[in-house]
């Protein structure tokens, strides 16, 4: 039987360079568009990707920390 579409490694692959295309593409627009920086942080080169980057990263390890905060032992619904 055939693994789930997501878990094949040339799924995995395509998925990875896509990403990396996508995120390279947000990179390069920053050259052609000319954007106003209402803080100056956000006035930085590349900070739209940057910033996407680390809310993802924050998202993830909250995500983490909050599972195994809720998580229940392996014997709750034996007792």
């Amino acid at each position: 039987m055939k693994p789930h579409w997501l878990r094949r490694p040339e799924t995995i692959r395509k998925l990875w360079i896509v990403f990396v295309a996508v995120l390279a593409g947000t990179v390069a627009a920053e050259i052609a568009i000319k954007r106003h920086a209402i803080f100056g942080v956000d006035g930085i080169f590349g900070f739209s990707a940057w910033y996407g980057f680390a809310a993802c990263a924050a998202m993830v390890i909250f995500a983490k920390l909050l599972g195994h905060v809720l998580k229940r032992p392996d014997t709750y619904y034996d007792s």
